[in-house]
């Protein structure tokens, strides 16, 4: 089996493997975007396989929001009332603005790669999202850290969700650039959602924010934790500890 294998590499281009799983995810996302547009309420649901054949099918799992994560931001845009801000465009984009265009609401998300907004872009037009503003913010320095230059005067003066999984993790400063630039514009209750709550650096940012917003934090998620910082309580039970965290981040 071994020789039938590597006869087959030796003569069939490593470009056909490449196509015919691309060809897949697309198929897969295609079916899985329709039924979360038909009925997105129970995509949500741990039985539904939709939002993980949404992963599957966005592809880029290296740095594509988890099956928690994902599920975990629309449940609070179902929740939320009033606008949205993601730092860090992607899957989140798409699917967070089938929900908000149902509810009434706007996205404003903010990208610093060029390349990767315009495929987002694509996807959004591809299935006629108008919720979401896609704004390119390149990386600013202000001193201590690194964050976006927001284009504020053509954002609202209040958010109501935060969905953060952006800048990149070597930013300087990390992601904490979205306090100091942004607090001004939380809505009080504003919920912070913060993904990658396993490395130390989202750790020590969501102490850090839940300090200076005297906020509550939450730890949420098993497989792949990530953090609910806010002042409202929810009735979703922690499953996880930050110790625990601790001992496994890299």
């Amino acid at each position: 089996m071994s020789a039938i294998r590597a006869i087959a590499k030796a003569v069939v281009p490593e470009s056909i493997p490449r196509f015919l799983r691309a060809s897949h995810r697309n198929y897969v996302f295609a079916r899985a975007m329709k039924e979360f547009r038909r009925d997105p309420y129970s995509s949500l649901s741990p039985a539904s396989d939709v939002m993980s054949d949404l992963v599957y099918g966005w592809g880029n799992e290296d740095w594509s929001a988890s099956v928690e994560y994902l599920t975990g931001c629309l449940k609070e845009v179902l929740l939320c009332d009033g606008s949205i801000l993601e730092c860090g465009s992607g899957l989140t984009t798409v699917t967070v603005g089938v929900i908000a265009e149902r509810a009434g609401s706007t996205v404003y998300s903010l990208e610093n790669d060029e390349p990767w907004l315009d495929r987002v872009s694509r996807y959004l037009a591809k299935y006629q999202i108008t919720s979401v503003h896609l704004l390119l913010s390149p990386l600013r320095d202000y001193g201590s850290f690194s964050w976006y230059a927001p284009p504020l005067g053509s954002m609202p003066d209040r958010f109501s969700l935060v969905i953060c999984d952006g800048p990149p993790g070597d930013t300087r400063g990390g992601r904490y650039g979205l306090l100091p630039i942004m607090k001004e514009r939380l809505a009080p209750g504003c919920i912070i959602m913060l993904d990658d709550a396993r490395r130390r650096e989202e750790q020590a940012i969501a102490a850090r924010w839940a300090e200076e917003l005297d906020a509550t934090i939450e730890l949420r998620g098993s497989k792949d934790p990530y953090f609910r910082i806010g002042d409202l309580k929810s009735e979703e039970p922690d499953s996880t500890s930050l110790d625990t965290l601790s001992l496994g981040a890299g």
